[in-house]
């Protein structure tokens, strides 16, 4: 699967905004409305998980570079944490993230 199939706009499942894909180089995995996400990765922007669970917003940690939202699977319990999406067309909601 090539990067440019991988990285595509979808439909939220939790609020049923159209997101549009990120062109900086990332992948998106959550909406930038409600934050929320499904479980659909193993690692970064694969596509490998046969989980597909609804990943809710749970949390905000720092890496050294970068603001993170914390998600957890509502179905397994996995927690994945994922660059928040800022400087883009459509950056995450600043309401949403304080929220957190």
């Amino acid at each position: 699967m090539s990067r440019s199939d991988e990285n595509t706009g979808f439909v939220c499942a939790q609020c049923g905004q159209r997101v549009q894909a990120l062109t900086n180089g990332s992948y998106r995995n959550h909406c930038p409305s409600c934050l929320w996400s499904l479980h659909v990765d193993e690692a970064p922007g694969d596509r490998a998980s046969p989980c597909r669970g609804m990943m809710e917003p749970v949390g905000m940690t720092k890496s050294q570079k970068h603001l993170q939202i914390v998600h957890r699977c509502l179905r397994c319990g996995a927690l994945r944490r994922n660059r928040v999406a800022e400087g883009t067309a459509q950056p995450d909601s600043i309401d949403a993230l304080v929220r957190l």
